[in-house]
């Protein structure tokens, strides 16, 4: 069910909570990016992301994906083949046709870096009442669905949170 709109300064002061909330989100999710145990720059590292969400990709589709042109992909491409992150192959359609894919140390890398992640979300989720992270979890949840355009499913989540 879908709440009532309300009024457009409400909606505004939501808006800046979550922007907020936003800063917070980045920092989390850019922290581990700087770690030494991290050999890539953040831009390189969304590359990674893109062809590990993808599972494999023509250098096309990924330009498309990070909204680069296609020589700035096939460069960023190049660096990650040379650091051994990524594996470029012949398509199995059209030997023109690259399949770019993880290496099994751009697997790894990635891992590594989701895991840091995790593990600072864990450490700042400690930090709250369980009634605030059922709250989270809920409207993240909802927000999601929003924004995604699917139809909300009440106050059902996908995934379930111990007490």
């Amino acid at each position: 069910m879908v709440a009532v709109v309300g009024d457009s300064s409400q909606l505004s002061e939501y808006a800046a909570a979550i922007d907020g909330v936003a800063e917070a989100f980045v920092r989390i999710w850019t922290g581990p990016h700087s770690a030494s145990a991290v050999p890539v720059p953040a831009t390189q590292l969304r590359v990674l992301f893109v062809v590990g969400q993808r599972g494999a990709v023509n250098l096309s589709g990924l330009a498309g994906e990070l909204g680069a042109l296609l020589s700035s992909a096939s460069r960023l491409c190049d660096r990650l083949e040379a650091a051994g992150l990524i594996v470029r192959e012949s398509g199995q359609q059209s030997r023109r046709e690259i399949t770019i894919r993880l290496s099994p140390d751009g697997e790894a890398l990635l891992e590594r870096v989701r895991r840091g992640r995790r593990e600072e979300l864990v450490r700042v989720l400690t930090q709250m009442p369980v009634t605030a992270r059922r709250a989270l979890l809920t409207g993240l949840t909802e927000f999601r669905a929003a924004a995604d355009g699917i139809p909300a499913a009440g106050s059902r989540a996908p995934f379930s949170m111990p007490a």
